[in-house]
């Protein structure tokens, strides 16, 4: 576990698409991860609407993200999608295996459509380690996927761009000049 918030990065636009999953089960837990994470991209991008879609559980967020970036409600794929959710574990294995199958599908999900899903459907032992990751501000995970977000939508950028370069023939070594160019 790490024991502290990758460092704030700054975005490199006014405005993103950024679609929000989240799960209603475990609300308190969930929707301040939410709150913490929309106060984050706000800063960053106050100029836009992010999405937000509730699902019942943690079981279901993985359906509406893949919805979210196939079928877009605003047309536009989304630069990023974020997946909250609270599984907290019990006496039996469900929430085992609802958080790994949650975590595998969430996984082939962003290398199907290459659109970053930021995964934070935590998995815990107890109500005292979602407070310290939900609702208190030092490790709170909605400021994470928020920064995770932002770093991905950047780099996701620079990808692009390189691309457009290298395409234009502006990046990489010069191409010799065939004797007929000459």
């Amino acid at each position: 576990m790490s024991i502290e918030l990758p460092q704030k990065i700054q975005g490199r636009k006014r405005d993103a698409r950024i679609t929000i999953v989240t799960a209603t089960y475990n609300e308190k837990y969930v929707q301040a991860m939410l709150q913490h994470c929309l106060e984050e991209l706000g800063e960053e991008y106050p100029f836009s609407d992010f999405e937000v879609i509730q699902v019942p559980g943690s079981f279901e967020i993985p359906m509406m993200v893949k919805r979210a970036i196939v079928q877009p409600a605003s047309r536009e794929e989304p630069e990023a999608v974020i997946a909250l959710g609270v599984i907290i574990r019990g006496e039996t294995a469900h929430g085992d295996l609802v958080g790994s199958n949650v975590a595998r599908k969430l996984m082939d999900i962003t290398c199907e459509t290459l659109v970053p899903v930021i995964n934070e459907v935590l998995l815990l032992d107890n109500e005292q380690q979602a407070f310290a990751r939900c609702i208190a501000s030092t490790l709170n995970r909605g400021r994470e996927a928020a920064r995770a977000a932002i770093r991905m939508i950047n780099l996701r950028e620079e990808h692009e761009a390189t691309n457009r370069r290298f395409n234009q023939g502006a990046a990489g070594p010069e191409q010799p000049k065939l004797k007929s160019e000459r």
